[in-house]
């Protein structure tokens, strides 16, 4: 038996890792700013770029969410700190 992509699509399938959605999030973005694009193509990828965003944003609370369950296993109730994650110090 033939062996199969290591990529392969199942139906729990969790999609791309936070960079490899960030990066090609990136790419869009360079893209759509360039504007030399038609119309059908600016909207596929904005629509694509959304989807990414939420990937991206999944992601980001998974790991919070891991986190949380790390400190609190410690015996910690204290919040984690949001540096950085909403343009604060």
């Amino acid at each position: 038996m033939e062996q199969k992509a290591s990529k392969e699509i199942v139906a729990d399938d969790p999609g791309p890792t936070y960079e490899e959605a960030l990066k090609r999030l990136e790419d869009i973005v360079k893209r759509l700013e360039g504007g030399n694009l038609p119309l059908d193509e600016s909207l596929r990828l904005f629509e694509e770029g959304t989807r990414l965003g939420k990937v991206c944003q999944r992601r980001l609370t998974e790991a919070e969410l891991r986190i949380e369950r790390l400190v609190g296993d410690k015996g910690g109730t204290e919040e984690m700190p949001s540096v950085g994650l909403e343009g604060g110090e």
